[in-house]
């Protein structure tokens, strides 16, 4: 497998322990810094659709612009992708992570047997 595209937020938890298996498990990606480097709304919509998940799972949920917006609701009345890619493109802290982006898949969040399927 050539390199992934890991991106990522350095100071989150979830993140490290990602970035420790790829290290241990030899795998070669290129780092990018999810807030410095915000994925843009067109390479969102392109890795939502390679990821093959429901588009509020590339929300991060648990984050305080996600709760302070209140985007479940926006999300619940029915925001069409395109204004959803939009939003998320705003800042990278509203996008879950880590994401893992390979030539033809995308990994968002950290589960080690999806990771060990797509990666190893």
């Amino acid at each position: 497998m050539g390199k992934v595209l890991f991106v990522e937020y350095p100071k989150c938890s979830t993140c490290k322990k990602a970035k420790a298996w790829l290290d241990a498990h030899g795998v070669t990606y290129l780092d990018r810094h999810i807030v410095e480097d915000n994925p843009t709304a067109a390479e969102l919509a392109e890795w939502h659709a390679r990821s093959g998940l429901p588009l509020r799972r590339l929300f991060n949920t648990s984050g305080m612009l996600y709760r302070e917006r209140n985007i479940k609701a926006l999300l619940d009345d029915g925001m069409d992708d395109a204004d959803a890619y939009a939003l998320l493109a705003e800042d990278g802290m509203m996008v879950k992570r880590p994401l893992v982006v390979g030539e033809d898949f995308v990994l968002v969040g950290f589960k080690e047997a999806e990771w060990e399927e797509a990666l190893l």
